[in-house]
C-alpha cells in the first residue's frame, strides 16, 4: 500500500483564488469536492488556501502530511441507483495557521488573484466580539480575522474595484451572509479610530466592491469511517488517514449578493455548468423553508411514530408496510401543500429526500433525532399545520398524530417490547409532561401541552385556540393508549 503524497498520486496545479476558513469534514466532503468538480468539468482553474480554524492543528498536520490530497467516499441512493463512490480531491494548496503564522495569514490578501473567501466555522463561529481589535494578532473572531484581511487587501491594491471578495459562508444560519455582512460593518465602525483616515474609503471599498452572499449547504457528512478505513485503505491502495465520508446527495443554494447580478455571479463560480446541484438564486429563503419543511419536519414526526410502533431506524421506517405510507401521507400530502415553490421542483425534492431516508449505508437511530423534539416541532411542522388548516379548511391529521406521539413518547415508561422510553429535553419540559401525564386525563394533557406558549409554542400562542387542534389531539392520545401506536397509524393512513 502506498503512502499518499504528490510524489506517488497526480495533483494538479492552479492559482490559489479561494482562502477558505476551516478544515473539517465537511467542507472537505463539500466545498472542496464542488470545487475539484468544477475544476475537471469547467475552466474554474482554482485551488484553495486552508486557514485553521482552531489553534488544534491535528487536522491540518494530517492534510499536509499528505500533501494535501485524499478521498471523498460518497455513500447513498441518488435517482434510484445505489453510489458508493472514491474521488481523490487535490483542490487544496497549502494550509495555514493565523495563530502561529499570522504575516502569512495577513499576505493572503497580497495575492492578486484571490477572489472567493468560503467558511464553516460553526453556527457560534459568526459572532461580534467587541474585545477584538484591528491590531491583534490575529482577532480572536471569525468575521474579525476577515475584516483584518479585507482591511490588508484595501490597503495592498488601494481600494481597486476588482480586488473586492466574493464571501459565500456555509454556517448552518438563516441569512448566514447578512449576518456576516453586518459583524464586518460592526468591526469596520468598532476600529474607526484605528483606521484613521482609512476608515470611510474602507467601508465604502467594503460595501461597493465586496459581494457577501447568503447559502443554504445540504449534505450529510459522517466524517472519517473510523471501522471501515481499513477495507477502504486496500480499496484504495493509498494509506489514506484523512477519508472523508459524505451522502451522496448534495445542494448549494447561493444567494447573489445584493451588489452584484445572478449572471456576474454563474460567470465567476460556474459550478452549474459542471452539473452540479448548485442553484445560484435570487433568494435562499423558499429553499430554506424547502428544507427545514420537508427534510427536517418529517424527520420531527417520523421519529416518536416509528420508535413507539417498534422500528428503530429511519431506513426500516421508509420501508416498513405502515409506516412508509404514514411519512409518504406528511411528506407528498401535506407538508408539501403549505409551500410555494414550483410543484415539480416539491415532489423531486421530496423524493430525494426519502431516498435520503433510505440510505442503506447509514443505521440512523429514530431516537437520535428525538433530543428536543417540541421546539423542533415548534419550528419544522407547526407552520405546516397551521398553513395546511388555513388552505385546506381541515387539520393535517399525520402532523397532528405526529404531535400525539411526541406527547405519548415525554410520557416515557416502556415500549411494547420492554424497550425504555427515555425523553430528552428542557427540564422544564419534561417536568410539564410529567406533571400533566400523572393526571391520568388526556384532555387535560393535551390542553395543558398545548398551552405552553412561553415554554414550547412562542409567538405561535397557545395553540387550543386553533379550531378543532385540542379535540383531535386528544382523540390520537387516546387511541394510542387504546389500540397502540401502530394501529392508531394504520388507521390514519388508510382512512
Amino acid at each position: 500500500m502506498k503512502a499518499l503524497n504528490k510524489l506517488t498520486a497526480p495533483k494538479a496545479a492552479a492559482p490559489e483564488r479561494i482562502i477558505q476558513f476551516g478544515e473539517g469534514n465537511f467542507l472537505r466532503a463539500f466545498v472542496d469536492w464542488i470545487i475539484k468538480n468544477m475544476n475537471d468539468k469547467t475552466d474554474f482553474n482554482s485551488s484553495v488556501v486552508v486557514v485553521q480554524g482552531t489553534p488544534d492543528a491535528f487536522v491540518m498536520q494530517l492534510l499536509e502530511g499528505q500533501d494535501c490530497l485524499y478521498h471523498v467516499n460518497l455513500q447513498g441512493r441518488l435517482d434510484g441507483e445505489i453510489i458508493n463512490s472514491y474521488t481523490r480531491v487535490d483542490v487544496i494548496s497549502r494550509g495555514i495557521s493565523p495563530f502561529t503564522q499570522t504575516d502569512a495569514f495577513l499576505a493572503l490578501a497580497d495575492q492578486p488573484e484571490m477572489r472567493f473567501v468560503i467558511s464553516n466555522t460553526t453556527e457560534a463561529g459568526i459572532c461580534f466580539d467587541p474585545a477584538c481589535k484591528l491590531a491583534d494578532r490575529p482577532a480572536s473572531s471569525y468575521p474579525g480575522k476577515l475584516t483584518q484581511l479585507l482591511y490588508r487587501r484595501f490597503k495592498t491594491f488601494n481600494g481597486a474595484a476588482d480586488k473586492g471578495f466574493i464571501i459565500m459562508p456555509c454556517e448552518l444560519i438563516f441569512e448566514n451572509g447578512h449576518h456576516l455582512k453586518e459583524c464586518i460593518i460592526n468591526y469596520i465602525d468598532l476600529w474607526k479610530e484605528e483606521l484613521g483616515e482609512d476608515y470611510a474609503s474602507f467601508k465604502e471599498w467594503f460595501l461597493t466592491y465586496n459581494y457577501v452572499c447568503s447559502t443554504l449547504v445540504d449534505r450529510i457528512v459522517p466524517g472519517f469511517p473510523r471501522k471501515e478505513i481499513a477495507q477502504i485503505q486496500e480499496k484504495l491502495n493509498y494509506k489514506d488517514n484523512i477519508v472523508v465520508q459524505g451522502e451522496a446527495f448534495h445542494l448549494w443554494v447561493i444567494e447573489h449578493a445584493s451588489n452584484m447580478t445572478l449572471e456576474q455571479l454563474k460567470a465567476e463560480f460556474p459550478a452549474e455548468k459542471a452539473g452540479l446541484q448548485v442553484l445560484i438564486t435570487e433568494s435562499e429563503a423558499p429553499y430554506h423553508e424547502r428544507k427545514v419543511t420537508l427534510l427536517n419536519g418529517p424527520h420531527t414526526v417520523l421519529s416518536p411514530v416509528a420508535f413507539l410502533s417498534g422500528v428503530n431506524i429511519v431506513r426500516d421506517a421508509c420501508n416498513h408496510p405502515v409506516i412508509g405510507k404514514y411519512i409518504h401521507k406528511v411528506q407528498f400530502e401535506e407538508l408539501m401543500e403549505t409551500l410555494n415553490l414550483p410543484m415539480d421542483e416539491l415532489r423531486k425534492f421530496a423524493s430525494d429526500v426519502l431516498e435520503r431516508f433510505n440510505n442503506p449505508y447509514v443505521d440512523h437511530q429514530v431516537t437520535s433525532i428525538m433530543l428536543n423534539s417540541f421546539p423542533k416541532y415548534q419550528t419544522r411542522d407547526l407552520p405546516g399545520l397551521k398553513t395546511y388548516l388555513e388552505r385546506k379548511g381541515e387539520l393535517p391529521k399525520g402532523l397532528v398524530l405526529g404531535l400525539a406521539a411526541l406527547i405519548t413518547y415525554y410520557k416515557g415508561g416502556k415500549r411494547e417490547d420492554g424497550t425504555e422510553i427515555v425523553p430528552n429535553d428542557d427540564a422544564r419540559i419534561m417536568d410539564l409532561l410529567k406533571e400533566l401525564w400523572a393526571t391520568g386525563d388526556t384532555r387535560k394533557v393535551a390542553e395543558g401541552v398545548l398551552a405552553a406558549k412561553d415554554l414550547i409554542w412562542g409567538t405561535h400562542g397557545d395553540l387550543n385556540e386553533i379550531p378543532g387542534l385540542t379535540d383531535l389531539v386528544t382523540f390520537y392520545l387516546d387511541e394510542i393508549q387504546k389500540k397502540g401506536m401502530l394501529e392508531t397509524v394504520k388507521e390514519v393512513v388508510e382512512a
